[in-house]
């Protein structure tokens, strides 16, 4: 079976071209790195962009999308797996029970809240797969600096940044993965 790589980013069809390109790259970087993508079902924005390019690679796309975004037709149906549920807790849940590895690529609110779990599972030694911010051209800068400041002022204590690495390019996502291969997870989907 594939390894799975859950990625979260954006839905929005307003970015800049150089985002889209970007996730097309990951996307056909994964397949030759042998991963496969789980995400949130979207066919359009960059989870389009990223799902389209792992399928034209030859990878495996599995979807994970609430019933209201079928709705309205924003699904990505050539997946080969499109996992419908009920609500947005259900769809993470279903994400994370699914993948062996997380990486955030640029996002907004949605993809903080996603990846923000992730971190907070790991905290509390819930979650133990890796995690991993791909930082194109410094996009998650301001929220390093956010996360030393929690360390700073003892929000948090130190080592936040070893729940997550940061790859500055696409060549440096894959060795962030394997040198946290060996994690396991103890956190399980409610059912």
């Amino acid at each position: 079976m594939t390894k799975l790589l859950c990625v979260y980013c954006s839905s929005s069809r307003e970015l800049a071209p150089k985002y889209y390109e970007e996730a097309q790259a990951v996307g056909r970087s994964m397949v030759a790195h042998g991963w496969g993508l789980v995400y949130g079902g979207g066919g359009i924005g960059l989870m389009g962009s990223l799902a389209r390019s792992v399928k034209a690679a030859g990878g495996y796309v599995v979807g994970v999308i609430p019933e209201f975004m079928i709705e309205r037709e924003l699904e990505f149906r050539q997946a080969d797996e499109l996992l419908e549920v009920k609500t947005m807790p259900e769809r993470k849940h279903a994400m994370i029970a699914r993948a062996d590895a997380f990486l955030a690529l640029p996002g907004g609110i949605g993809t903080l809240e996603e990846i923000s779990e992730i971190l907070s599972l790991r905290v509390l030694a819930q979650l133990l797969k890796p995690a991993v911010f791909y930082n194109q051209g410094g996009f998650y800068d301001e929220l390093f600096s956010f996360f030393d400041q929690l360390t700073r002022e003892r929000f948090r204590s130190t080592g936040i940044d070893g729940l997550y690495s940061v790859a500055n390019s696409i060549d440096e996502i894959w060795p962030c993965l394997e040198k946290s291969a060996g994690f396991k997870t103890v956190w399980q989907a409610k059912t």
